[in-house]
């Protein structure tokens, strides 16, 4: 492509490496028959000309990027000096004389909106929206000149450097075309979005809209109006105030001006533009196969489309059926791991989970289960939201607002039969029974540990003397029979805790006045195999204490050489001994342990370390252990004064003293099944990981790691030689797309209509307080640690930890913690009873916790309310 301004009926959408991603969209619409006021783009070849002439500019981008984006004055500095650079620049002659011709061509008597483009710009996954500069009303040879070398310059703001930079994207890669847009001069502009922003819902329009040029509305100069539609309807109108609007001057430029009162309460659009306008959004969104971010105006009762680019802030949509709407619950939230997981994660937990297929659903590389059939029958309506009121209380409150709605309504169920709910349920609520009445709840704990090291060993032998698809076909079976297995052998006893938890609370409030006594009786519960992980990480800390070289060397070792030198330092022998003692019991785990694709603390051990190093600093030698038979102590002493209590009614005492022994006991089980996954899990993925590295070997793989961007079946496709892909190029695309979704803030409750739904709680809280959920009782005042990751853990005594969320893999920090506060959680998830367990006020569900609290912030944590104050910076 030679030439160097291209008009908008030259270019589409495959000429953005040539006109950027605003360009490229004009000409796609302009083609496609949109109303798009014509003009021309200055290519990216032009500006290449231009900045050819500079003999500074390779100087400037290489110190841009070897910016660091967190250093505002030098960015500033770097920015404003390359600026004044461009705006000194001649542009070369030949250059200077194609574009004189363009505009001459496309009249010299109009006047122009002068728009950067960018090629890192409008793309799928970056907008770069508002990143350089616009210019309006611009009249003339001169001012049309200047203008276009000010929006080359605008390449270089202070924002659209620290952009690009968070980005990723190379200054030396990144190019700018200019478009050259006849100016309208409209009564009314506005902004558009196919999709609702705020909720995400693809079957919403909404519109913005204000009188005079778009630049009030973008500025911010004005509150425009805002009207949403769904499906041809008017949904909802918001009539602002509109003071001021900014207007075209006849000789050029803009000016903003004060409109007459009684047009400032005044409806822009009239209910007629407004389904015009949606309607006429959806044919750009269906064209471009994406929702649509879009500018408009309207002249003369004209309608006009001046800019589309796609909408990045959007959740992905799951690719399900539209014709009823669905309700979607993010398994990660349900496991307290949110975070996005690779192909082979996602396909693991699709085989292990014992859901049909047609239910589950991936977006954003994150698992999604389709609770409607539930709620659409009268039993599950009742029973599934207060069910997850324990597990998830932000879900429940989302969950009941969306079934309450007319369209999910108007669905029926599909009829159950009662007699495959008896097959299924009939023989676990018989166990349930029998554990909460009959059998002695001390003795589970027995048949528990052998039933895990049963199947463990089963599972192992299973995938001995076996390779190529046969053995990862046997990890299938072995992770499609999970569930199989547990669900009559051990989780019988995790219900049985959660329904002697409920009853218990309700027999003391009827019976005691209160259920206060039920913290006590939570505290140091027998059995249970995470909290004893939690005391060993605190022998293994002390340990170290004994031996300040292998404190020295935890500091700055790694991996590879975890236990290469520990030989050579004074107590490395002794520590070394200890840990593998510990890896040999707790190596199967980690933080998001869940995810097959996750390094298990076996594979790398200095996960640990933080919280080794973390406990030594925040608590005293043996506390830890001395905590727990004192929690122990307070369960028992707990338990003696409600038995007095009730010492006038034999009945009433013996089946509060039976159920808690039930809730101890059973309680203390409620995280082997989850231990027993991570065991199964681990000997799955050494099998995976073998078969992986005979494809390292032979050169489809670059890195054993690599599979980890297959699902199982591609890659027992691979192994039969039925992959039809080209594996090299499918890793890199999925890698990109993992680290994309890495970037999202996945929804806990999603329709298939793509809406985010968030329902806040109410109450009277502290004005300005952020608001959870109290899972575990106390008030307390303390300095917050934000952590994000457990293995990059710096807590100190007398901190009070904030994280996104915690499993199993987070516990060895709960010890040093003060109090506890994430941003996903309910009553019984894990954080939460472990919190109870060692007596640390805890409030979960907090949304963007981890944003709004900032490390070293004094905070009080109100565990009783469930609501956290910012007290002092």
């Amino acid at each position: 492509m030679t030439s160097r301004v291209l008009f908008f009926n030259q270019v589409n959408r495959s000429s953005l490496p040539y006109v950027g991603g605003k360009g490229a969209n004009l000409g796609e619409l302009s083609h496609a028959g949109f109303p798009v006021p014509d003009g021309f783009c200055i290519s990216t070849a032009a500006y290449k000309d231009f900045i050819a002439t500079s003999n500074k500019i390779n100087e400037y981008l290489e110190s841009l990027n070897k910016l660091d984006r967190h250093d505002s004055e030098q960015l500033r500095e770097t920015g404003k000096r390359i600026r004044s650079h461009l705006h000194q620049l001649n542009i070369p002659g030949h250059l200077k004389d194609e574009i004189v011709a363009a505009w001459k061509s496309a009249g010299m008597d109009n006047s122009y909106a002068i728009r950067s483009s960018a090629t890192a710009e409008d793309l799928p996954n970056a907008s770069f929206a508002g990143q350089q500069d616009t210019y309006l009303n611009i009249r003339g040879e001169d001012e049309l000149l200047k203008h276009i070398r000010k929006c080359w310059a605008s390449l270089f703001t202070d924002r659209a450097i620290a952009y690009r930079t968070k980005n990723g994207f190379d200054h030396y890669h990144v190019y700018l075309s200019v478009v050259v847009q006849k100016m309208v001069s409209p009564e009314i502009s506005g902004i558009m979005f196919t999709a609702d922003p705020s909720s995400g819902n693809r079957r919403v329009v909404s519109i913005d809209a204000s009188f005079g040029l778009g630049e009030a509305i973008v500025s911010g100069l004005v509150s425009a109006d805002l009207y949403k539609v769904k499906e041809d309807k008017i949904i909802h109108k918001n009539i602002s105030v509109k003071k001021k609007a900014v207007f075209a001057l006849p000789e050029g430029g803009t000016i903003s001006k004060d409109l007459p009162q009684d047009q400032q309460k005044q409806q822009t659009l009239s209910d007629e533009y407004i389904q015009m306008a949606a309607k006429i959004g959806k044919q750009i969104e269906k064209h471009f196969g994406a929702p649509q971010d879009i500018e408009f105006c309207v002249e003369m009762g004209k309608f006009y489309v001046v800019q589309s680019r796609p909408i990045t802030t959007l959740y992905p949509l799951p690719d399900i059926p539209q014709e009823s709407m669905r309700i979607l619950y993010s398994f990660g939230h349900f496991q307290m791991m949110t975070d996005a997981v690779k192909p082979l994660g996602l396909s693991v937990l699709k085989t292990i989970m014992p859901i049909p297929a047609q239910y589950t659903w991936e977006a954003g590389g994150r698992l999604y289960v389709d609770v409607s059939e539930i709620l659409r029958h009268r039993i599950g309506r009742r029973v599934f939201p207060a069910f997850f009121k324990n597990m998830d209380e932000a879900a429940s409150r989302a969950i009941q607002e969306v079934m309450e709605r007319p369209e999910f309504l108007k669905v029926t169920s599909k009829r159950v039969s009662l007699k495959s709910l008896c097959k299924t349920f009939c023989p676990l609520l018989y166990k349930i029974g029998q554990n909460l009445f009959k059998r002695d709840p001390a003795l589970a704990i027995y048949n528990v540990e052998a039933f895990i090291k049963r199947m463990t060993t089963d599972t192992r032998k299973s995938l001995q003397n076996v390779s190529g698809a046969r053995r990862l076909e046997t990890v299938q079976t072995q992770l499609n029979g999970f569930f199989k297995a547990v669900f009559p052998n051990i989780f019988h006893y995790a219900a049985s805790f959660v329904i002697s938890s409920i009853l218990l609370e309700k027999m003391f409030i009827r019976w005691l006045g209160n259920d206060k006594e039920l913290r006590f009786i939570n505290k140091s519960l027998p059995g249970n195999v995470t909290s004893e992980m939690g005391l060993k990480i605190g022998d293994l800390a002390d340990t170290v204490r004994g031996f300040p070289e292998v404190k020295e060397y935890l500091k700055k070792v790694d991996d590879e050489t975890f236990y290469e030198e520990l030989k050579n330092v004074h107590g490395g022998k002794w520590f070394q001994k200890t840990f593998e003692k510990f890896i040999t019991t707790y190596g199967s785990r980690c933080a998001g342990e869940i995810d097959i694709t996750r390094p298990r603390w076996r594979e790398a051990p200095t996960q640990l370390v933080p919280a080794i190093l973390g406990h030594m600093r925040s608590v005293k030698p043996g506390v830890h252990r001395r905590k727990f038979i004192h929690g122990d102590k307070e369960a028992k002493e707990a338990e003696q004064r409600i038995l007095y209590y009730l010492k006038g009614n034999r009945i009433k005492a013996k089946l509060v003293k039976r159920f808690i022994k039930v809730y101890r006991n059973y309680g203390g089980l409620r995280e082997h099944h989850k231990y027993l996954l991570t065991l199964i899990l681990d000997e799955c993925k050494k099998a995976i990981i073998a078969e992986a590295k005979e494809y390292v070997q032979n050169g489809t793989l670059s890195q054993p790691e690599d599979v980890y961007f297959l699902t199982l079946d591609e890659f027992i496709q691979l192994t039969k030689g039925q992959l039809s892909e080209d594996v090299s190029q499918l890793i890199v695309e999925r890698k990109a797309t993992y680290e994309w979704h890495k970037t999202l803030k996945p929804p806990r409750v999603l329709t298939n209509e793509g809406e985010s739904v968030i329902v806040p709680k109410t109450g009277h809280f502290p004005a300005g307080s952020l608001i959870g959920s109290p899972v575990s009782s106390g008030i307390i005042e303390g300095k917050a640690r934000i952590v994000l990751k457990p293995e990059e853990a710096e807590l100190h005594e007398g901190e009070i930890l904030v994280a996104p969320h915690t499993d199993p893999g987070w516990t060895p920090l709960f010890q040093s913690a003060k109090g506890l506060i994430t941003e996903v959680g309910g009553l019984m998830t894990h954080g939460s009873v472990v919190a109870r367990e060692y007596g640390i006020p805890a409030v979960v569900g907090i949304d963007e916790a981890t944003l709004k609290i900032q490390t070293g912030q004094l905070i009080r944590l109100d565990g009783d309310q469930g609501y956290v104050e910012i007290l002092k910076d």
